[in-house]
């Protein structure tokens, strides 16, 4: 594998630990991205009243992967933190998400699906809980302890110490990287190239031949606020009808800045990637299987030969971080034939 010359589109964390694991092994490697920054959804950066902002929403890193947590602690150091949600319900009081022993008791356990899970199924995914895949409701479940984290399971939880950005910087930083930002995949490049690793959607890359895979987004919108605090805990997720489904306050993550004036909010308002610009956060996974499908036909196109298609809009899937950083290190591997 030596000098083979291996394009990344995408320089998020799929794109951007695969980078690293192949210029290790002394291939040639160019990230390009057409946002004017690296991270991908993981950016995050410094505002003007030194608070640290998630511009694409709250990324919380948790995991009990330790090879992906060895991997990722080359790049950046740790500072713990366990993350907290609470619900607001609509007298203005709060309890705790995920559901557990003392919020059944405020709710009433036969109130729990259409208080927590029915609105935000509705807001988030455009769609009746009835045709969202049921895995999708079980990612957060009900809990018959008096458990306040929510993930209360993971062994390795905290945040980077410098933030996102730091780190995908330091990953990135290798002799036998360039990264390029700003730029726009074109088929016209494929040829300069012994292999591509990709992470546009799918779709798009086959000009919609089997039409187009639908994508929620988020319209995120920031406050600053002049108060010292304003959340109890980092997210607050809404069970009212309006139009956003959670806000959360940064400064209430460790190393994410101190202000005694100022506070800064994002608050999440869901909605069809053509709503926003055709930014795609999260792939819809239906439950009759339907969308999966027609990714399946994408896939079929493929040459395997010449490109591999990575990261949620590669894969059509929703991949946590770790889930996104395990798999890339297992297709570098792979590549690799090590």
């Amino acid at each position: 594998m030596q000098n083979k010359s291996i394009l990344i589109v995408g320089a998020g964390l799929s794109g951007a630990v695969i980078a690293r694991r192949l210029a290790e092994a002394n291939c040639k490697v160019t990230v390009m991205d057409k946002r004017d920054h690296i991270g991908g959804n993981c950016f995050d950066f410094t505002n003007r009243h030194g608070i640290r902002v998630h511009k694409y929403g709250p990324h919380l890193f948790h995991t009990s992967n330790q090879e992906v947590v060895d991997f990722l602690s080359r790049f950046t150091e740790w500072v713990d933190y366990k993350h907290k949600v609470k619900a607001m319900l609509k007298d203005g009081s709060y309890v705790t998400l995920p559901v557990n022993k003392e919020t059944k008791r405020i709710v009433g356990e036969e109130n729990i699906v259409n208080t927590f899970i029915r609105p935000y199924t509705l807001k988030m995914w455009g769609k009746p809980i009835e045709e969202i895949d049921p895995s999708i409701l079980s990612r957060v479940p009900v809990r018959d302890d008096d458990n306040e984290f929510y993930f209360p399971n993971d062994t390795f939880q905290a945040m980077p110490k410098d933030g996102y950005t730091k780190m995908f910087e330091r990953m990135l930083d290798h002799p036998n990287i360039t990264t390029i930002v700003g730029a726009t995949f074109s088929k016209r490049m494929e040829p300069h190239f012994d292999y591509i690793f990709n992470s546009m959607p799918i779709d798009v890359y086959f000009d919609n031949c089997y039409g187009e895979l639908p994508y929620r987004s988020i319209k995120f919108h920031t406050v600053d606020l002049p108060f010292p605090k304003v959340l109890p805990v980092t997210t607050v997720n809404f069970t009212h009808d309006g139009a956003h489904t959670r806000v959360t306050e940064w400064k209430n993550i460790p190393m994410h800045g101190e202000n005694d004036s100022m506070t800064t909010l994002t608050y999440e308002e869901p909605c069809d990637y053509r709503d926003n610009n055709f930014e795609r956060y999260y792939p819809v996974k239906d439950a009759d299987g339907k969308n999966r499908e027609i990714y399946k036909k994408y896939e079929s196109l493929v040459d395997t030969s010449k490109m591999e298609f990575i990261g949620r809009c590669g894969q059509y899937a929703y991949l946590d971080m770790h889930q996104a950083a395990s798999s890339s290190m297992a297709t570098a591997k792979r590549f690799l034939n090590e």
